[in-house]
């Protein structure tokens, strides 16, 4: 005879092996405190609606609050011969109160019970999520205005191409973390939906009060079809989407940090709490945080990919697949919360090399563009004055100096109507500060970049 809470159809016992394979606690455990609000939600409505007495209700919830006591103790022991989480605490319930605990299951199944607990769960680390990408973004408002008149080249094809403010390559990534951030409020309105009351799939014959337990657990809905209601798991889908995305954003910008602390680009200088050294070489100093945010980015992937692959195959309505989706779903969220948390920090802490970053601008050809540009205000076609500057680079180039080394006798060999203005011209800052388009990189755009950024910020705390 099975001892199991649905075993009373069966003649013998699982298979050892087959229940180790079978249990989820391991892994869904973590929902301990989703599954206790989904019980006295439920267990409250179940009373409301004389389906259980109230004296049957207050002992079952009493029982329910005396589980949450000893678990915050540390004196439960969830068994895997109870499978998950939930089969766990009606198993404790029941132990402590006696059979009266077996009624907290009446007009429920677990299919709609562990979709709650997923729901409840995705809503509270979404928010989490969006509360750590809050604080990455302020981190980087603070990096932008503290350093607001620094230059950096710019680069595409990671070749210097012109020279930027530092604030406007850094603002790049708040704008990118605000996107993440709208991406995840849009999918709050997906997953704060109640599946509580559809059953295994088709509902129940007790006069249930769905909306009462949508309400008391802070959902905005109810889940209209119960078969979707227990067998949707899209909602999960897009926040691992989301979270892909978002992770993706930090692996560019941990890409561009490897970079910057090298010794060949010198641009910032990390923190050694958020660095690591060598084994061998006494000399390292290795910017592993970002590395290791990198590398998560292909992990959390990994997920997303897996989850899709388990769904794609199955029918309608609840399968035991879908216990597959807590480890690799559990897994991403703790990654990006804690590779946003890391990076905020890492971020917060590093040291921006200002005065190496200036001079590596005046020691390159990004200012071409404006040599072009110049000439373009002389009359001559930009086209034309794309393939005089290029000459020009070639001329300095094979001559081993810089544009604004060029004598100005040999620029009017060239252009006649040149003038000694054009040595203004080349200067890094002048060619930064003539970028005044709403979206540019002069020190006036940035300033007003920043202050809509902050605004943004501002709205979403009222």
């Amino acid at each position: 005879m099975s001892k199991a809470l649905w075993g009373g159809r069966f003649t013998q016992s699982m298979n050892e092996q087959v229940a180790n394979f079978n249990q989820s606690i391991e892994v869904d455990q973590r929902l301990f405190y989703h599954d206790m609000n989904g019980n006295i939600a439920h267990v409250n409505m179940l009373q409301n609606k004389n389906i259980i007495s109230k004296d049957d209700a207050e002992l079952i919830i009493n029982g329910l609050n005396a589980i949450v006591q000893d678990y915050e103790a540390g004196t439960v022991d969830f068994k895997k011969e109870y499978e998950d989480i939930h089969l766990n605490i009606e198993k404790l319930l029941i132990e402590k109160i006696g059979p009266v605990g077996g009624k907290m299951h009446t007009a429920r199944s677990r299919n709609d019970q562990v979709a709650t607990d997923m729901h409840l769960y995705a809503r509270e680390q979404t928010e989490t999520i969006i509360q750590s990408i809050n604080e990455l973004q302020h981190v980087l408002i603070t990096l932008s205005k503290k350093y607001l008149s620094v230059i950096m080249p710019g680069y595409t094809h990671m070749q210097r191409a012109q020279p930027i403010l530092f604030s406007h390559h850094i603002m790049t990534y708040f704008w990118m973390l605000n996107r993440d951030k709208e991406r995840f409020n849009d999918c709050l309105k997906r997953v704060n939906v109640s599946p509580l009351g559809s059953g295994a799939l088709a509902g129940t014959t007790f006069p249930i009060d769905q909306q009462f337990t949508a309400h008391a657990l802070g959902f905005d809905s109810v889940y209209p079809n119960s078969i979707d209601a227990v067998s949707d798991r899209d909602y999960i889908l897009d926040l691992m989407h989301n979270i892909n995305v978002l992770m993706m954003h930090l692996s560019r910008f941990s890409e561009e940090i490897i970079l910057w602390c090298s010794e060949e680009f010198k641009f910032i200088t990390l923190s050694d709490a958020y660095t690591t050294g060598s084994s061998i070489m006494p000399q390292k100093k290795n910017p592993d945080m970002a590395e290791l945010v990198r590398g998560k980015s292909g992990t959390v992937a990994g997920n997303y990919m897996g989850l899709l692959m388990t769904l794609k195959g199955l029918p309608l309505a609840y399968n035991k697949d879908l216990q597959e989706d807590k480890q690799s779903f559990f897994n991403s969220v703790d990654t990006v919360i804690q590779s946003v948390q890391i990076f905020t920090g890492m971020i917060e802490s590093m040291e921006v090399n200002t005065e190496h970053l200036i001079e590596t601008t005046k020691s390159d050809y990004s200012n071409a563009t404006e040599l072009a540009d110049y000439f373009v205000t002389l009359n001559i076609p930009f086209r034309e004055a794309h393939e005089i500057t290029g000459k020009l680079v070639l001329y300095a180039i094979d001559n081993d100096i810089l544009l604004k080394d060029i004598p100005l006798s040999h620029y009017k060999t060239v252009v006649p109507k040149i003038n000694d203005d054009i040595y203004e011209k080349l200067d890094p800052a002048y060619a930064v500060n003539r970028r005044t388009n709403v979206n540019g990189t002069s020190i006036n755009s940035v300033s007003l970049q920043i202050e809509k950024a902050e605004t943004y910020i501002q709205k979403e705390a009222e």
